[in-house]
């Protein structure tokens, strides 16, 4: 592409870890990126990879034809909504990426279309590494002519989009795809425990596992962190994680579906926040099953629990 030309214009609302992703990868597939977060520093760490900061999300509002928001919580989806709103511009369309309810889904929604704007529920699935090299899918729904209009933008920052109809289908198959990782991730600690437990090295456990019929996704990406013991590159903080669950979980029990499995798992997810895991990626369910098991792992003195560097450790290999 000749310097100078763009693909066009885009803005980013929230350049946390999966906002920032999708900006980055934006930016270097020759999008001409705007961008906003309330935090400074994620602000500074958006523009020096190209993203032009503005003062507010009013202002993204104001200036691009497509936004995309990746927000914490459903008081910030509000407030961004009202921002874009006010910045009186033609139509927009609102890519919204995240996982909330569908009442908080469909009020801004009907918000932003009473303003004249668009809007798209398009949340992902994959991890914020998985973000970083594109490797995402979007679970895109509303306006189906919009969606497909949009495929080369979703295309920059993700390997596949799918269409599922009507406004709000993308969000329920996002608690379905996450009720699975929640269970994934939980079951990939367990039986890396157990293994611990059983005396095994936990790269054997890690390598054994990933040849054999019982790996997942979920244990691929998440595992070498729980051999490596060392959690706070999160690409999934549990703090968050705990939104997301919350949202799963009212929605299963709107619809009287049972979930044995994901409700097995919050106890652990709580004890990971209470545990002083809020921070870390959602891979430290595995310190805490270690804790529980009584496995003690080696560790440096002064070398924080849960945040724990690789050591040379024995490699399985076949015969």
């Amino acid at each position: 592409m000749k310097a100078g030309r763009t693909k066009g214009a885009v803005g980013v609302i929230g350049l946390g870890i999966m906002g920032a992703a999708y900006a980055r990868r934006l930016v270097a597939a020759g999008w001409r990126v705007v961008g906003f977060d309330t935090h400074p520093t994620r602000r500074k760490e958006a523009a020096r990879a190209g993203v032009r900061i503005v003062k507010d999300a009013e202002a993204v509002g104001g200036e691009v034809p497509i936004i995309i928001t990746s927000l914490p919580t459903p008081h910030a989806l509000a407030a961004t909504v009202d921002a874009i709103i006010a910045a009186g511009a033609p139509r927009r369309i609102l890519i919204e990426a995240g996982t909330f309810s569908l009442a908080d889904k469909m009020k801004a929604a009907e918000a932003l279309r009473a303003a004249g704007h668009v809007a798209l529920d398009c949340p992902v699935s994959g991890t914020g590494a998985q973000a970083r090299v594109g490797d995402l899918v979007v679970y895109a729904s509303g306006d189906a002519k919009v969606i497909a209009k949009l495929r080369p933008l979703f295309a920059a920052f993700s390997r596949a989009v799918y269409d599922l109809g009507e406004y709000g289908n993308g969000s329920r198959m996002k608690y379905v795809a996450n009720l699975l990782v929640a269970i994934h991730n939980v079951a990939s600690a367990e039986a890396m425990v157990l293994g611990m437990k059983a005396g095994l090295d936990p790269t054997v456990i890690h390598d054994l596992v990933t040849a054999g019929a019982g790996t997942s996704r979920v244990f691929e990406l998440r595992a070498p962190m729980m051999v490596r013991n060392r959690y706070d590159e999160a690409t999934m903080k549990i703090s968050t994680w705990q939104k997301d669950m919350a949202v799963i979980g009212d929605y299963a029990a709107s619809t009287g579906c049972p979930t044995p499995l994901f409700s097995a798992t919050l106890p652990i997810y709580a004890a990971a926040m209470s545990k002083g895991h809020a921070a870390h990626d959602t891979a430290a369910v595995c310190a805490v099953l270690e804790d529980m098991a009584g496995v003690a792992r080696k560790r440096s003195p002064g070398e924080p629990s849960g945040s724990r560097h690789r050591r040379g450790r024995r490699r399985a290999r076949p015969t």
